[in-house]
């Protein structure tokens, strides 16, 4: 909120970054209520506007996506208005900046989302091939307030996205280096605007230290927010995309990042002061707000209620039984060990795409699995991804690298006891990074070092030949090499299943009814001793 007295001004803006679907204080899984969506973060921003009538708002990418609600949106009520963007509509947002997630449903659902959107979308390095643009919006906005303070916003989005997305869902596209497009926008902004404060909002995060400036991640310019922060001009740094809750400040830079699903936000407060006709940030600070103890907005509400009403009736489907016990107690236990689930997905997989070699993760430490009745509750809380299933020719080398790469999600601890490697557990949570493979055997020699962990590979009881090609099914992120699974770029493609994982899981039910939780051990973690 922006106040004025004699020649000094407060300015406050509040935004959200990877909300990824959140607009119900709910978790879908569970249905259990939850401090997070934007029907509250909608309360916090109509008090914050009672104060003032001058209020930034933003929405900093991953938008769309994310929770049952969109999926189920997606499939069957298009022909409605898009749910996020009604909400962000009502809430009445500034500007909102292209996400990675974006893509996940196809250029129709992101060409219709921003379409119905009241506010521009900013990505500056989004470029449209035909005309050499900014596809889908500005690449800035300015905002003018009383007493002509002047505010600059910047849109970037991490330039990354085709080694994740699905090639027909990025066509015609360029994503050209998020730094570099910031350091020709940032000076042309300055001359031709002269803004009294430029904030740019990256939808990335960061590679380096915030304190020491050491890299905390393989340099890939997935996340440059480091190094951005070295662009002279930029005084606010709005960052997403890891879902970490950050403030700080580097070479003057403040910077913030708000965590994810709608359960915080972002809050920046600028005290200004005018001197010869020009505004100066005197101070500036950043604060992340969890949504505890804030009311739900009747107005969004009201407006959810019919998708709200159609999305549980879709969830609480039975459409499926299991026959013997699929569920998982211990995350870590159904990765070291074979499981009952993995073996189920491998199955599907493998059916839907006719190959006999297969790799899939536990995407998450909240999947359960799937009790003695399926719904399609349990289906999305298990798999809340969009993929689609791509397989690929590989060769025995590739299968290798990737094995080795999978290993390194374990490490020995001080007793010898095998355990999680930090790294896929901070900053961010990155279990979904380790793969287990179905169709082949294999033995993780933890106490090898990194590289030199893979024993015993074999395929039909014949060792895996580094120059004979195999067909592997596995999913459009892996496939394109997410995660850093370099050895699966540009691999040659031998079929694409353009269906989403959700939908393939629910025809396998329909067309089998009963299922067989099953469990072949092809795979094992030495030392045998181990623990979560």
């Amino acid at each position: 909120m922006l106040t004025l007295q004699n020649n000094t001004a407060k300015l406050t803006i509040l935004y959200t970054s990877d909300v990824h679907g959140h607009v119900m204080p709910i978790h879908y899984g569970t249905n259990e209520k939850a401090n997070l969506g934007l029907a509250k973060y909608a309360t916090v921003v109509k008090q914050t506007r009672k104060k003032s009538d001058h209020v930034i708002v933003l929405d900093n990418g991953d938008l769309i996506q994310g929770t049952p609600l969109m999926t189920h949106y997606v499939k069957q009520h298009t022909d409605k208005e898009n749910p996020m963007i009604k909400t962000m509509n009502t809430i009445n947002i500034d500007a909102g900046v292209i996400g990675n997630h974006e893509f996940n449903f196809g250029s129709n659902i992101l060409a219709d989302a921003i379409n119905q959107s009241n506010f521009p979308w900013l990505s500056a390095n989004i470029i449209d091939k035909e005309t050499g643009r900014p596809k889908y919006g500005p690449p800035y906005t300015v905002k003018t307030f009383a007493n002509d303070i002047k505010v600059a916003i910047i849109g970037i989005t991490t330039h990354y996205i085709p080694n994740w997305e699905s090639a027909d869902h990025i066509k015609g596209i360029l994503f050209k280096d998020a730094l570099n497009t910031l350091k020709e926008w940032v000076p042309y902004i300055q001359q031709k605007e002269q803004p009294d404060i430029l904030i740019a909002c990256y939808h990335g995060g960061f590679e380096k230290d915030l304190e020491t400036g050491e890299p905390t991640e393989s340099l890939t310019g997935e996340n440059q927010g480091y190094d951005m922060c070295e662009i002279e001009g930029i005084d606010i740094l709005l960052t997403g995309h890891q879902h970490r809750k950050i403030t700080g400040r580097i070479n003057d830079v403040l910077v913030v990042q708000p965590g994810n699903n709608a359960a915080a936000y972002g809050e920046v407060e600028i005290n200004l002061e005018k001197v010869a006709n020009h505004w100066c940030i005197r101070n500036k600070k950043a604060f992340i707000r969890p949504l505890e103890h804030i009311r739900d907005d009747k107005e969004i509400m009201s407006n959810m209620a019919f998708l709200e009403e159609s999305t549980q009736k879709w969830l609480d489907q039975p459409i499926g039984y299991i026959e013997g016990d699929m569920t998982i107690d211990e995350p870590f236990h159904a990765r070291i060990n074979k499981h009952p689930f993995i073996e189920f997905i491998q199955k599907v997989q493998m059916e839907a795409s006719g190959a006999d070699i297969s790799v899939t993760s536990l995407l998450n430490n909240e999947s359960t699995g799937f009790s003695s009745t399926v719904t399609m509750r349990d289906i999305v809380s298990n798999y809340m991804y969009p993929n689609t299933l791509v397989v690929l020719e590989l060769t025995g080398k590739d299968i290798k690298a990737a094995l080795e790469k999978s290993a390194e999600y374990f490490i020995l601890d001080d007793q010898g006891i095998v355990t999680v490697n930090p790294v896929f557990e901070h900053p961010k949570p990155q279990h979904y990074n380790y793969d287990m493979w179905e169709g082949i055997h294999y033995t993780i020699n933890v106490s090898m070092p990194i590289g030199q962990r893979i024993e015993g590979l074999t395929y039909h009881n014949q060792p895996v030949a580094d120059t004979k090609k195999y067909p592997v099914v596995l999913n459009n992120y892996r496939a394109s090499g997410g995660g850093d699974y370099t050895m699966f770029t540009n691999k040659p493609i031998i079929k694409e299943i353009q269906k989403d994982a959700v939908e393939i899981i629910r025809e396998y039910f329909e067309r089998y009814h009963t299922v067989k939780a099953t469990k072949t051990d092809n795979f094992k973690v030495k030392p045998v001793k181990n623990t979560s």
